[in-house]
């Protein structure tokens, strides 16, 4: 038995490094909501030089980000924003544009490499002529690495691309770019260059990149402005937020360059579980730090293939009866992934000799 816990649940379960707390220890702080905190200014003045925006914004998690981002884009009741139909901010943020918003959504057909058919979007944006009847479309959400695919990368080409379209029919597009910065190091391409056609973009700071709060949405001054005044309305000013924001700094600066060795090792553990006859895995879907498997024996349910790693101090997501998730970050080194496989191994043999 293993004393150590390889968590292979999500990246959201890493915790701050030493520095990021000696960072959050150390931090100038003042009232956000009133002055605005300096450590809080310098980072969000960073982050928007970082993403090639005017004017960044530090909230307290992802689903507030991309909340505010869409309310500041459709800021009149009955706007519509066309995303994906197993997007992030569809599925998994409470139906909060429309519930806290009056947002409607508007799905397209989300393909397994996380885009959406362009000639489908084009004809979910509705017509000037049926403004009497339906939803105003102004917004269109993009998910960058797209989450139900796998943490498949969107292309800077077709990125560029929803956003031509955006700005034709006078719309604006919103990236969910939780783990942008997972895309922008597996892709090869600068995170600015490849987030140049968005309006805005949230990013995550505690998943990947390992702060222990928070997220950060990006756009111009304008669209800044407007994001404050909703965050406070929604209960995110928080005072003294650069304590929060120096271990942000912090892992931005040491962890990013970390991302490919979490990509490499996902890879490897990909590779190693399609060797399992048991499991399946499409190993070109894996382009970040996220595998998703398939189990092809009958006699074997993810539920209890998960009780069993979990007896081996290795926890792992179930996706469905049949499927399981597993996400890499900087806590898994390469012998945790051997460890799993392992471990991986003797759960499928005590499944298969002693019966589900």
């Amino acid at each position: 038995m293993a004393t150590k816990v390889v968590d292979l649940r999500s990246d959201t379960v890493t915790k701050p490094t030493d520095a990021m707390r000696a960072a959050m220890a150390a931090a100038d702080v003042d009232d956000d909501v009133r002055d605005g905190d300096p450590t809080a200014l310098r980072f969000q003045a960073e982050m928007a030089a970082l993403m090639g925006k005017e004017a960044a914004l530090f909230v307290p998690s992802g689903t507030m980000a991309n909340l505010v981002s869409v309310l500041v884009h459709c800021d009149v009741r009955g706007s519509e924003v066309i995303l994906g139909d197993d997007s992030h901010i569809h599925l998994y943020e409470n139906g909060g544009i429309a519930t806290i918003g009056g947002v409607h959504p508007r799905t397209v057909r989300s393909n397994p490499d996380g885009t959406m058919d362009i000639d489908k979007i084009v004809a979910a944006i509705r017509r000037p002529e049926g403004v009497i009847y339906y939803p105003t479309t102004r917004l269109i959400c993009l998910e960058n690495t797209h989450v139900n695919s796998g943490g498949r990368c969107l292309s800077v080409e077709y990125t560029d691309k929803v956003g031509e379209i955006a700005k034709s029919h006078g719309l604006k597009l919103h990236i969910d770019g939780a783990r942008i910065f997972n895309a922008s190091v597996a892709l090869g391409v600068p995170v600015d260059r490849l987030v140049k056609a968005a309006d805005s973009v949230s990013v995550c700071l505690s998943k990947g990149l390992g702060a222990p709060v928070g997220s950060v949405i990006v756009g111009s001054k304008a669209f800044i402005d407007k994001a404050k005044f909703l965050r406070k309305t929604l209960g995110g000013g928080m005072r003294q937020v650069g304590v929060l924001c120096a271990a942000a700094q912090v892992a931005v600066r040491d962890t990013v360059g970390k991302l490919a060795d979490d990509h490499r090792r996902a890879k490897a553990l990909a590779d190693g579980l399609n060797k399992i006859e048991q499991f399946t895995v499409d190993s070109a879907s894996v382009e970040s730090n996220m595998v998703f498997f398939d189990i092809i024996d009958s006699r074997i349910s993810s539920y209890k293939l998960c009780q069993i790693l979990e007896k081996h101090n290795v926890l792992a997501n179930p996706r469905s009866s049949k499927s399981v998730r597993v996400v890499l970050h900087y806590h898994i080194s390469d012998s945790d992934v051997q460890y799993a496989l392992t471990c991986f191994e003797k759960a499928v043999e005590e499944l298969m000799t002693g019966g589900t």
